[in-house]
């Protein structure tokens, strides 16, 4: 997927088509990720749509959650989504930083021959 360390920069049209499949695939992740929260909040906490989407969206973002949950199945879900988002919040800004990190470094090491 990228080059290796002899290989020369790639260049900026072939550069700007990585970050794009970068963001798309993280976008994928984010969209797969709030796609389980929103149906385990609806199925589990039997909240409206609406509200399980803020919910979802709120825990993956990190923010916490809005509503209360009454029910043992619910808060056990809610804990293992919370969990889940903070590892997905962190792959997914890992995704959209790695095109970057590794332009950086593979340049830093280009100039040292």
């Amino acid at each position: 997927m990228y080059e290796h360390g002899k290989q020369p920069l790639l260049s900026a049209a072939r550069f700007a088509k990585r970050v794009i499949r970068h963001f798309i695939l993280a976008f994928l992740v984010l969209a797969a990720g709030l796609g389980i929260g929103v149906l385990g909040y609806h199925s589990f906490g039997e909240l409206n749509w609406i509200d399980s989407l803020l919910n979802a969206s709120m825990i993956l973002g990190g923010m916490g959650p809005v509503d209360t949950l009454h029910s043992s199945a619910a808060k056990i879900f809610a804990s293992c989504y919370a969990l889940f988002s903070g590892l997905a919040f962190i792959g997914i800004a890992s995704l959209i930083v790695a095109p970057f990190a590794h332009r950086i470094l593979h340049r830093f090491h280009l100039d040292k021959e």
